[in-house]
């Protein structure tokens, strides 16, 4: 079936990605091209509450290049999302100001809303035999997405959003290189306070999806609860990141804040009460999806 060549880029609190990806009517769809550059907006969004002048260049190249990118292998649509940081960010509309001119394309910045329904698509859609009520946790840098619902549905029937993302965690409770065990704990019930209004319905499956999920999942295996997410973040105290790390496909920055969004984490899975599996798919490919249907319905 005929397909549709779309290019999004997604820029969060922790990086700006890139997803190009053809699209068929069908609902399958083949990623072309992919690549990251890790900005780290959020840092900005946190301790100052705007994005500063030089980042704001640093955005405006990194955008520029894949919108170029884009175009030479032939996108029809291209679209940039931003998440976080548009809501984080006092100097939100500065910061699309700069992405309109970099990509010459649209720029939306996703309500919290919308980024829970986008990521729980993207995951549902990449995922055969889901049983009948299915949540996705999308943990990016700057927040943390819970959405549930029905495979089949068109959009989850529960939501949530809080600003529980994995880096700014790190930044509020753990701002330490090595933290100790009283930081640890201080992190948690920190946390619990930001999750406190996620009462989410007992989902029969849970998938996790983002930066964080993945190298997690490359540390303890594709599928975790929360107890061995609790395991996890102990040996991350006591024998540090980078011994962790050593010899995964883990890189830096992603290091920096995985203590913080193993413990969210693990909170959400004590909240959903099921183990969370590492999902394929996500937030840039439920956007692609959306794009496409644009497309396709403008053609």
């Amino acid at each position: 079936m005929p397909s549709v060549r779309v290019a999004i880029i997604d820029v969060g609190s922790n990086s700006v990605r890139l997803l190009v990806a053809a699209v068929e009517q069908s609902g399958g769809m083949r990623e072309v091209e992919r690549d990251r550059v890790y900005l780290r907006l959020g840092d900005d969004a946190y301790h100052l509450g705007r994005i500063r002048a030089r980042r704001l260049d640093e955005l405006e190249f990194a955008t520029e290049r894949f919108a170029q990118r884009s175009r030479r292998i032939g996108v029809e649509r291209l679209e940039t999302i931003v998440t976080a940081p548009g809501r984080q960010a006092s100097n939100a509309e500065e910061v699309v100001d700069v992405l309109s001119d970099a990509t010459r394309g649209p720029v939306v910045v996703l309500s919290a809303e919308d980024e829970a329904r986008l990521a729980w698509e993207g995951a549902v859609s990449a995922t055969d035999g889901l049983p009948g009520t299915v949540a996705v946790v999308d943990l990016g840098g700057g927040s943390c997405e819970v959405a549930v619902g029905r495979p089949r549905a068109a959009a989850p029937t529960w939501l949530c959003s809080c600003d529980a993302g994995a880096l700014r965690v790190t930044l509020a409770f753990l701002p330490h290189s090595r933290p100790t065990r009283k930081d640890l704990s201080a992190a948690r019930k920190g946390i619990r306070r930001l999750l406190a209004d996620v009462q989410p319905p007992r989902p029969d499956a849970t998938l996790a999806v983002g930066g964080t999920a993945r190298a997690v999942g490359r540390i303890v295996g594709a599928r975790y609860g929360a107890d061995k997410l609790d395991a996890l973040a102990e040996r991350l105290v006591r024998d540090g990141r980078h011994s962790i790390g050593a010899g995964l496909d883990v890189t830096e920055e992603r290091l920096e804040s995985l203590l913080g969004g193993t413990l969210v984490l693990a909170e959400v899975a004590r909240r959903l009460d099921t183990k969370l599996e590492v999902g394929r798919g996500g937030l840039r490919e439920g956007a692609a999806r959306a794009l496409a249907r644009v497309e396709s319905a403008a053609a």
